[in-house]
């Protein structure tokens, strides 16, 4: 889940400080939650957490700069890195860790498509390609409402292949 936060949102403000960056410098940023498993994942083994990120740009189109969160991904404490926005709009974040590095490139496909492509080069040194897609929420969900278990919703229309066919 992806929450975008305004420049004046107080958790913005808070990592700009906490970062000794000034507030003022903020454009935005967003409130990213994650779960997620892995093939060789143990019992009880979760890939859960949560972020904020806020974004100081540095240059006078605002397309590249500071990259602030109140903890990374690889590595739990808060972290600045940089971002970018290359030539075809793709969003690129670079993070140097304790331990290692990491960059990833966002771009989309489509209005509920994004693809991820990752590489962390440290103590492990991995590359991921993902697609990411949003799932539309339920005309007849409530807010707050938990969405509706597969038996709820019934069958569902054919997929389509990864190739979009």
């Amino acid at each position: 889940m992806v929450e975008e936060l305004i420049a004046d949102d107080p958790r913005l403000a808070s990592i700009a400080q906490l970062h000794q960056q000034d507030p003022a410098g903020l454009v935005g940023g967003c409130r990213v939650r994650w779960s997620g498993s892995m093939a060789w994942d143990k019992a009880g083994e979760t890939h859960e957490g949560e972020s904020v990120f806020g974004l100081i740009p540095n240059d006078e189109r605002g397309r590249a700069g500071l990259l602030l969160r109140d903890r990374g991904y690889a590595e739990t404490a808060p972290v600045a890195g940089s971002f970018q926005m290359d030539e075809r709009d793709g969003l690129l974040l670079s993070t140097s860790y304790e331990t290692m590095n990491s960059l990833e490139r966002f771009s989309f496909a489509g209005p509920d498509v994004r693809l991820r492509t990752s590489t962390v080069e440290g103590l492990s040194n991995t590359a991921s390609f993902c697609v990411e897609t949003r799932l539309p929420d339920s005309p007849d969900q409530e807010p707050g409402q938990s969405a509706p278990t597969a038996e709820e919703a019934g069958p569902s229309p054919a997929a389509l292949s990864l190739l979009g066919w």
